[in-house]
């Protein structure tokens, strides 16, 4: 009896780990992907051409870094709707020191992230010092950061900016690859190994997942915040600037009104990829196939020259079917147990 009982305990293990990988939004994603991709590259012309996979991976490239700015705050249970505000004023910050003040590239660039990251700080802060949820202070520095800029740039462009910039945002690898894709692809392997192996990355999931646990454990949660905040500054900066390069200009509607547009696809990135809104559990992977499959189902219906109004209810659609997916998935693995 102990050996059949033995005999059973690695398969009931098996089992439950292909149960979770069938259920996993992973799964799923690579699964509606694989059939949303092949679906338009047999129905549309030139949509596996060399330079429409450039321009989708590009595309992917830029709205997995929007993703992964807002899934670095909700982390711990938070967002922040300045996402596209900061990510255009770093922009606008990085096209003034490199075409008015003429600093050198590899200086302007990192100072333009350490720009975004500073607002993610007086984001941080203010939440932590005035206790109120960041969906409203963020509304907040949303209009403030983006008036200020207006104001001192007065909505002018920098649209002179060195030629290495354009040139940068065009390189392809291997004659379809983007560079910016593979930018993200780096900081999707930076932010995989820093939430599993660093102290500070594990300390966020820990304060996302239980805050009042984490501070009895010794944890400053609200240092946890600000830092998140903070990262999440920087990776919008860095969304602005891969933006700026594939236009070639650092404009002050690149993110749309206030960058607005920039909303939709920070949230459904992460949320697609199974990031939990309530906190303590981030997938960095799940957050790139879900941009990947935004880009891809927005550039095929735009191929069949579906109105844009359109797509955007598709997208709302999918986004509100993720979460009600989620919950369901959740309920799932709770009654098997696996949770």
């Amino acid at each position: 009896m102990t050996d059949v009982t033995a005999d059973a305990m690695p398969a009931r293990r098996q089992g439950s780990g292909l149960l979770r990988l069938l259920l996993s939004n992973e799964f799923g994603l690579a699964v509606l992907i694989a059939v949303a991709f092949g679906t338009f590259a047999l129905t549309l012309p030139g949509f596996t051409s060399p330079f429409s996979l450039f321009t989708i991976g590009r595309q992917i490239g830029i709205d997995t870094m929007i993703g992964l700015a807002m899934m670095a705050v909700i982390v711990t249970g938070g967002l922040d709707l300045s996402v596209g505000a900061i990510g255009v004023c770093a922009a606008m910050v990085f096209g003034w020191l490199a075409q008015a003040m003429g600093v050198p590239l590899p200086i302007a660039v990192p100072m333009a992230i350490l720009f975004g990251a500073s607002l993610g700080f007086i984001n941080g802060y203010a939440v932590v010092r005035s206790g109120v949820h960041s969906f409203i202070i963020t509304l907040a520095s949303m209009s403030i950061f983006f008036g200020i800029m207006i104001f001192l740039t007065k909505a002018q462009a920098f649209n002179q900016l060195p030629p290495e910039v354009t040139q940068f945002g065009k390189t392809r690898l291997f004659g379809m690859v983007s560079v910016l894709l593979v930018i993200t692809l780096v900081v999707c392997v930076a932010l995989s190994i820093f939430y599993r192996f660093t102290t500070l990355g594990r300390q966020m999931l820990a304060a996302g997942a239980n805050p009042r646990a984490a501070e009895l454990s010794g944890i400053r949660t609200g240092r946890v915040i600000t830092a998140c905040h903070m990262l999440t500054g920087a990776l919008a900066a860095l969304a602005g600037l891969m933006l700026t390069a594939r236009t070639g200009a650092a404009v002050p509607s690149m993110a749309g009104h206030l960058g607005q547009d920039w909303l939709l696809p920070a949230f459904l990135a992460p949320v697609l990829g199974g990031t939990l809104l309530s906190g303590g559990r981030v997938s960095v992977i799940g957050t790139l196939l879900g941009a990947a499959f935004v880009t891809i189902m927005t550039s095929g219906l735009l191929l069949m020259r579906v109105g844009e109004f359109w797509i955007l209810a598709c997208l709302g659609l999918i986004l509100l079917a993720a979460v009600l997916t989620d919950r369901l998935r959740q309920g799932v693995l709770r009654k098997r147990g696996l949770i």
